[in-house]
């Protein structure tokens, strides 16, 4: 944990890793599946290894993404129905 790209990534798992274990222990939306949490994941495995190679703009557009997918698809403030 050396660069700011290790910070800001495993933040935005921990936070992808939060709405998973809440929606398991509870009802889930109907829109939830567990396959959907493994893009972000990757996504942001992909812009840590790319911002530590020196490529910050993509980089910081890979963790954009991966925070538009987890806003958009996850829907982290849905509640069960």
């Amino acid at each position: 944990m050396t660069t700011v790209f290790d910070w800001l990534t495993v933040a935005i798992f921990a936070a992808l890793a939060v709405v998973y274990l809440q929606r398991s222990v509870g009802p889930r939306p109907a829109h939830d599946a567990v396959w959907k949490y493994l893009p972000p994941a990757a996504i942001c495995m992909i812009a840590n290894q790319v911002g530590n190679g020196g490529w910050a703009v993509p980089a910081a557009i890979l963790m954009f993404g991966a925070i538009a997918y987890i806003w958009f698809i996850i829907r982290p403030l849905d509640r069960a129905s």
